[in-house]
């Protein structure tokens, strides 16, 4: 029986992957790229696009039980190119359900959706798990489709479905990235190198965040979660560190020895709208279920230090 990983060559897949092969499971690995995925005898990998159906239904067909399906054209990327983001995101997000609900017995699927379902104009007394999704986004609009496809197929008994709305994941390795939000990744990356940094969103900004090693163990939470403790709700934002730039910066510049005055602030309104007006977080489906956050900002930034210094 194996776990069947989409994006498996990501910075979030590699942490999945590596977990789920500690934990003893056989995985089969999907992504354009997996030079970076470890050589295990309990590996199988596929490279190629998620939206081929004959490579997906031949990895289907390696003994397959449930999936963890990570593959998707990033926010920057999508909101460049919608039409690719609809052929990646939704066409094929949509092919890999069918070919699973076709070919395997109601497996567990788990789907990483994204925060940007929600939208940017939250209320401001905080959000929870009655919040209507309102995105403005290509990338939300397109994650918000496939939640629906996958929910609809879960009632429908063809699949067990789980979607996890997961919050800012940082750090993420530094170099180009088709992601906005690239600059919470960045500050990691100069502090720790004792660089200045030019921060595009103000002080204030507030964002809900996720180390990259408890993403992973939400996901990984995710394929065996008992039924009753979904409570029938099967879309899930998950709990987050809800934390300001100010203070992030202040952490990052404790844990590393750096000066905080080397980060500046010069906000882009825009981007500040879209990724720093995050208001409190309440997440009690997903905590029923024991989906847990890290501890605390300084568990947060250990966490994610550990990951920039491998």
């Amino acid at each position: 029986m194996a776990v069947f990983v989409t994006g498996a060559g990501g910075f979030v897949g590699q942490r999945v992957v590596r977990q789920l092969l500690q934990h003893g499971h056989e995985i089969v690995a999907l992504d354009q790229s997996l030079t970076e995925l470890p050589i295990s005898p309990g590996l199988v990998r596929f490279e190629g696009d998620l939206t081929n159906g004959s490579l997906l239904d031949e990895a289907l067909s390696h003994d397959v039980t449930s999936i963890i399906h990570l593959a998707a054209l990033p926010g920057g990327a999508a909101e460049s190119d919608p039409k690719l983001s609809f052929e990646v995101n939704v066409a094929g997000s949509a092919t890999l359900m069918r070919r699973a609900a076709d070919r395997l017995d109601r497996p567990r699927f788990v789907f990483s959706s994204s925060i940007a379902v929600l939208g940017d104009r939250l209320p401001s007394n905080g959000v929870d798990d009655d919040t209507a999704c309102t995105p403005t986004l290509i990338y939300g609009v397109h994650k918000q489709m496939a939640e629906a496809q996958l929910e609809g197929m879960t009632r429908k008994g063809e699949l067990d479905g789980i979607a996890l709305r997961l919050p800012g994941v940082v750090a993420r390795p530094a170099g180009n990235s088709a992601l906005k939000s690239a600059f919470m990744r960045d500050v990691f990356h100069a502090l720790a190198a004792q660089k200045n940094f030019v921060s595009p969103v103000s002080a204030d900004a507030k964002f809900w965040l996720m180390s990259n090693a408890q993403i992973s163990n939400c996901l990984v939470h995710a394929l065996n979660v008992p039924d009753d403790r979904l409570q029938d709700r099967r879309t899930l934002t998950l709990p987050a560190v809800h934390l300001s730039m100010k203070d992030l910066v202040s952490e990052i510049a404790e844990q590393t020895g750096s000066d905080p005055e080397q980060v500046t602030y010069e906000s882009d309104a825009k981007l500040e709208a879209a990724f720093g007006r995050y208001p409190p977080l309440k997440a009690p489906a997903a905590e029923r279920a024991d989906f847990n956050a890290d501890e605390n900002a300084r568990s947060l930034v250990q966490s994610t230090l550990r990951d920039i210094q491998l």
